[in-house]
């Protein structure tokens, strides 16, 4: 059966989620739009992993009085589905998009880690002896590590907890102007749910896929039922009369009840935009995931 909200159809039916190995890290730096600079391409190619090493992207600003440093900061989320890829990620992008970024340091904001690992602790011989251990401080064990640009502060372990992963929804639009637009309003609005993070560009997939192909060895292919170009050809479309545009919108955070939470802001988001028909959400009948978030469910 379905529902309606501002007149656009809401089917019922679920998002399946699955769990993920996760690290929230803190990126602070001189100043808001630099920490948010610093924070996009340390959670560059990050999208899925499908053919990603990651899924990342940016979960919550923060306020100077918020953070340990007293300076704007932006905390980001990693998810790898191997536990033993998570380590190897927080390294290479803390190493290579923070302490290359002039005034930026890290912090590790994981609640509650499930085990460590020595991230600042490795990172700290790239001061070649001159480094210094701070702390603890407020809880923290700190590296100072000098560079060219000042010191870098960095956290001497970061952690792993177990988060979930895949949460979405799937939007009909009449068009791209609005099916953008609308799309674009919906991840601002998640960007306000502390815990949930969006890791397609913008937060926006425009390539919906199925786990299967009829060419051998690849794991993904385009999902043709909900490709409205091919809406005539195929013999079941999920798109309906009057539909241009369809979008995915794929979400991850460090509970259910975030990723619920950041679905339910972001129907609202859709459902108020201009030429939006239809939302709906994929699944593949509860063999992907453990994790089943009815759209009936969330706090419309």
């Amino acid at each position: 059966m379905a529902m309606k909200l501002n007149g656009v159809e809401i089917e019922d039916t679920f998002a399946e989620a699955f769990s993920m190995h996760m690290n929230r890290t803190l990126i602070t730096a001189y100043d808001r739009d630099w920490a948010k600079t610093t924070a996009l391409e340390a959670t560059g190619f990050a999208t899925s992993v499908i053919g990603a090493p990651a899924e990342a992207g940016i979960e919550y600003i923060l306020h100077k009085g918020d953070t340990p440093d007293n300076r704007p900061g932006v905390r980001v989320i990693i998810g790898t589905m191997k536990k033993s890829s998570l380590e190897e990620q927080i390294m290479s992008r803390i190493s290579q998009c923070v302490l290359t970024s002039p005034t930026a340091n890290a912090y590790d904001e994981t609640p509650e880690p499930r085990e460590t690992y020595p991230i600042g602790k490795m990172l700290s011989k790239f001061g070649d002896g001159y480094q210094t251990k701070k702390g603890p401080i407020g809880g923290r064990v700190l590296w100072l590590i000098p560079r060219m640009s000042g010191t870098f502060i960095v956290q001497e372990s970061f952690g792993r907890m177990k988060g979930v992963a895949g949460g979405n929804i799937i939007c009909f639009f009449k068009d791209t102007g609005g099916g953008m637009e609308g799309g674009q309003a919906a991840v601002q609005a998640i960007q306000k749910v502390e815990g949930a993070y969006t890791p397609f560009p913008g937060g926006l997939v425009g390539s919906g896929s199925k786990p299967s192909s009829k060419y051998g060895g690849l794991p993904a292919s385009t999902n043709e039922r909900y490709c409205p170009t091919l809406s005539a050809q195929v013999e079941t479309t999920e798109v309906p009369r009057g539909c241009n545009f369809v979008l995915e919108i794929v979400i991850n955070g460090i509970s259910e009840q975030a990723v619920a939470r950041a679905m339910g802001v972001a129907v609202q988001e859709v459902c108020n935009a201009t030429g939006a028909l239809k939302i709906t959400a994929g699944n593949f009948g509860g063999a992907l995931g453990k994790h089943q978030i009815h759209l009936h469910d969330l706090n419309l």
